[in-house]
């Protein structure tokens, strides 16, 4: 069987069909329906609805702490479902605070930051780091373009860095496959290639109804690529390992849609270099991301060659037991302080 939403809604407007959506008898019978908003655009949709009956919950942090709390109060108030309206943080909230309290979830994303709105994990800040916990995805999922087009345009373009980071992480995944003998789900590379794929060639950009509606498309069918894997593996390679070293060594530095794209770039470069990947491919990716004004060197988002060449070593410990292009280089440090330099020489602008 294929886990999947029950409805799935990307246009201009969406927002106004929520009490709909809510209202399928697959998601709740009886009209008891909870709402948690986040600080920005959220508490203004929560305004606008027409749901009598809904109580509404603030989401202040992304932290594992604020989803327990949520959690308990969507068990102590016997709620049927609820809706997570906001940015990345507060639907990943909302997820885990719904799986906690074991009712079904719409996500109503407010920009397209990332790959999370659709997935089977939320990404939750606590005193270890910022874990993916695995979590029900959700039963319903709800974006509004317009909400989307007045986020900050940087917001949007993180989604398209995200999305992109899929073509790196497949080639991970298959490389693993090939020399661990790890077990590669078909379906579920399907779903993470075309949502990559549908992005990377289109030459209009955030500022287009079609553009925006296609990126949205891709990061919920990301999202279920990994409900199909079972985990992040379809999505998530040496892109998401640099990524999230970056944010531990260099806390606000940039975001996770920029990180990943410069990380997916760098994997490739190496891909090319060592395992004699196609240069137009690597080539591909850069255009992409130049195209959409995304990072493509380490200055880009404020680190010099020193500092991303430390997230690079430190990057395979970010993600224990999963196998990318970085664990089967095995690199030293002198030979990624060499690489990175080549790269920056490379790409530099």
């Amino acid at each position: 069987m294929l886990p999947s939403p029950v409805a799935i809604d990307v246009r201009r407007g969406a927002v106004s069909s929520l009490g709909d959506v809510l209202a399928d008898r697959r998601i709740a019978t009886e009209g008891r329906i909870a709402v948690a908003v986040g600080p920005g655009q959220g508490e203004q949709i929560a305004a606008d609805l027409d749901l009598p009956q809904c109580e509404v919950f603030r989401v202040e942090e992304g932290t594992v702490d604020a989803a327990n709390e949520l959690g308990r109060k969507l068990r102590s108030g016997a709620y049927e479902a609820v809706a997570g309206i906001g940015g990345g943080k507060t639907i990943d909230v909302t997820k885990f605070a719904a799986t906690m309290a074991g009712i079904p979830m719409v996500a109503v994303a407010t920009n397209l930051a990332h790959d999370g709105i659709a997935s089977p994990v939320s990404s939750l800040e606590h005193e270890g780091g910022k874990p993916s916990i695995g979590v029900t995805m959700p039963i319903a999922v709800v974006i509004d373009v317009d909400y989307v087009q007045a986020a900050p345009p940087q917001l949007v373009r993180s989604g398209v860095g995200d999305v992109i980071s899929n073509i790196s992480a497949i080639e991970d995944w298959e490389l693993a496959g090939r020399v661990n003998g790890e077990p590669v789900d078909g379906m579920a590379v399907t779903f993470a290639r075309v949502a990559a794929e549908a992005v990377l060639h289109r030459p209009d950009s955030i500022e287009s109804d079609a553009f925006l509606t296609v990126l949205a498309e891709g990061l919920v069918l990301s999202g279920m690529a990994m409900s199909v894997a079972g985990s992040s593996r379809p999505a998530s390679g040496a892109c998401h390992e640099i990524l999230h070293a970056v944010t531990q060594l260099y806390p606000g530095v940039s975001n996770h849609g920029e990180l990943a794209g410069l990380g997916t770039l760098f994997a490739s470069f190496l891909r090319v270099r060592h395992l004699g990947w196609p240069e137009a491919r690597m080539n591909e990716i850069r255009d992409c991301l130049l195209r959409h004004q995304l990072p493509v060197v380490p200055s880009d988002v404020g680190l010099d060659e020193e500092a991303f060449a430390r997230a690079v070593v430190r990057a395979p410990d970010t993600r224990p037991g999963r196998f990318t292009i970085l664990e089967h280089l095995r690199l030293s440090e002198d030979e990624i302080e060499r690489s990175v330099a080549d790269y920056v020489e490379a790409f530099g602008r």
